[in-house]
């Protein structure tokens, strides 16, 4: 990835003092020169219905989930954040039906109107106009996506990692080492524990800031390796940092078929609880 792109990019939402006030419009040479290296972009106007059908042709191709798989495993030794939340996308994505927003209207509209993604967990509007994706891009740059259960954000995650060309990516006896831990260290037992609680954990596992921690946390509950289970929680009410793992706690651990599904190939069995 062009490192002066990735500049640009990160200095136009990111200062000193964190997030900038103001940011945009995006114009001018650095703008066209992100933008040639696939970094920035134009205002994207699209509808739900052309979105899903584009990612129903992305899943149709056999080999996106090792390549998500390999990408996510390789990030963990290099921090290459940027390729971690492509298993989020890929995993609520994976089942997407071709369908129309108006399809099937959702009974209890939790995430969308639209039934089909609002049963997927996932966000999504009729239409989209002027959407500015260098956003959802920083994020993805910074700490590996924020808005994981948006449709569009899912789109262009699995679209930037399919243009990546740094490929096969290669996964280390350190990342398998990281694995390994980030997933023991998940398999606390304690009701008491809570995603905040593993996040602190996992810093001894994992060279990252909390940020990233915390957003490798949602990537895992998205992609449903981290799942509340049905016992009576344990953890503190009140407002919360997450969301897909919000109400995930200790004796929840990981669950064993996901990292099976995902990581089997890079993990002995006998490092897997069920």
């Amino acid at each position: 990835m062009d490192k002066k792109a990735v500049k640009i990019l990160m200095n136009t939402f990111w200062g000193g003092g964190g997030w900038k006030s103001e940011y945009g419009p995006f114009s001018g040479d650095d703008f066209e020169y992100a933008k040639s290296k696939g970094v920035m972009f134009d205002p994207v106007t699209i509808t739900h219905d052309e979105i899903v059908q584009r990612l129903y042709t992305i899943h149709q191709d056999s080999s996106l989930k090792e390549r998500v798989i390999t990408a996510f495993l390789h990030s963990l030794s290099t921090k290459k954040v940027y390729l971690r939340s492509a298993l989020a996308s890929w995993a609520l994505t994976r089942n997407i039906p071709l369908h129309t927003y108006a399809e099937r209207r959702a009974l209890y509209a939790n995430t969308s109107a639209c039934g089909d993604c609002n049963f997927l967990c996932l966000q999504s509007d009729k239409q989209y106009i002027n959407e500015d994706l260098n956003v959802l891009n920083f994020e993805r740059l910074k700490w590996g996506g924020v808005r994981h259960g948006w449709l569009l954000y899912c789109l262009m995650d699995l679209e930037l990692l399919l243009l990546d060309d740094t490929i096969p990516y290669e996964v280390t006896v350190e990342d398998q080492t990281i694995l390994a831990k980030l997933l023991e260290t998940a398999q606390t037992g304690d009701p008491k524990d809570s995603a905040r609680s593993l996040e602190k954990k996992w810093k001894e596992c994992l060279p990252s800031s909390k940020q990233e921690r915390d957003v490798l946390l949602e990537i895992w509950a998205a992609a449903g390796i981290l799942v509340p289970g049905d016992t009576p929680r344990k953890r503190k009410g009140g407002l919360s940092d997450f969301e897909f793992v919000a109400a995930w706690q200790g004796d929840d651990g990981y669950h064993a078929e996901k990292v099976l599904d995902y990581f089997g190939s890079y993990l002995p069995q006998a490092d897997i609880r069920t």
